[in-house]
């Protein structure tokens, strides 16, 4: 049942929003500096992850990684931990707050209290030209959890082993060399690379669609700190049809990361962790 309006109910609706995070104070990172390192780059590591599932890799503080669609429309879920320190990992409910449902170009992915300092910055995006669309749609979306076996079996019954969340504990799995109940914690909510997503405008439920991506198309990264990362070929595809499928047309993507030649970075600020004394009030 729908209760009755109250009388002042237009005036309520029609109060203005205010922004819950102001950032004209957030530190902004050195974008002309990051440019100018990026011209001079060496190759040092690549990872091709193959679809349906994931492959870690790893990033030294100072250099940049690059994941790229290399065949076909597909969409990834990254996850980014501190290489030193599993603990500190991507915050994307922080990184929503202060950037927007959907990151791009000259905004930072940012870590988990109590270090909430920006784990990479996002040095180059080719699909920044998309915008957000009519429906209200855009790419790398920070609301989307990640396809999981759970919500799977909820909704649909059965065992699906290739939703992201598997994917992804499989591959952390691997490369820390634990049992999966181990590493499976560890998994965390993510940067849905190349997603367009967006929340409907009548019942304000998450969608997607198609992925605009491209082969030759990518999202480029500079790595704050020392970092474990773990990316996950979603099988959903490019997404326009089913979140999780077997029927899906999938993709690989690859993954580069890449040492400036020049020492242009050693200007860069130390990225400490926060500053706030953790006291609580006590």
């Amino acid at each position: 049942m729908t209760h009755n309006q109250p009388d002042d109910a237009d005036a309520r609706r029609a109060i203005k929003p205010v922004i819950c995070y102001p950032v004209e104070t957030l530190p902004h990172p050195d974008m002309a500096l990051y440019t100018q390192a990026r011209r001079d780059l060496r190759k040092i590591d690549e990872v091709l992850v193959p679809p349906r599932d994931a492959k870690s890799f790893s990033v030294p503080a100072g250099h940049f990684f690059r994941i790229s669609s290399v065949e076909g429309s597909q969409v990834g879920d990254l996850n980014l931990w501190n290489a030193n320190d599993l603990s500190e990992r991507f915050y994307s409910g922080k990184t929503r707050a202060l950037h927007g449902t959907h990151i791009t170009k000259g905004q930072q992915m940012w870590s988990s209290f109590p270090h909430l300092r920006p784990l990479a910055t996002i040095t180059h995006d080719t699909l920044d030209w998309y915008g957000i669309d009519d429906f209200g749609g855009s790419v790398h979306d920070v609301i989307g959890t990640r396809c999981d076996p759970y919500t799977h079996h909820l909704l649909k019954g059965g065992q699906y082993h290739h939703c992201c969340h598997s994917n992804l504990t499989r591959a952390l799995a691997a490369h820390l060399d634990v049992p999966l109940a181990e590493a499976e914690p560890h998994v965390h909510d993510v940067l849905n690379v190349f997603m367009c997503t967006g929340f409907t405008r009548d019942t304000g439920q998450y969608f997607m669609k198609a992925s605009p991506v491209r082969p030759g198309d990518y999202l480029e990264f500079f790595a704050e700190v020392d970092l474990l990362g773990a990316l996950s070929a979603c099988p959903g595809g490019d997404c326009s049809a089913e979140h999780s499928s077997d029927v899906a047309s999938c993709h690989p993507l690859l993954v580069e990361v890449f040492a400036p030649k020049t020492d242009v970075l050693r200007a860069r600020a130390d990225n400490h962790a926060n500053g706030y004394d953790r006291t609580h009030g006590l």
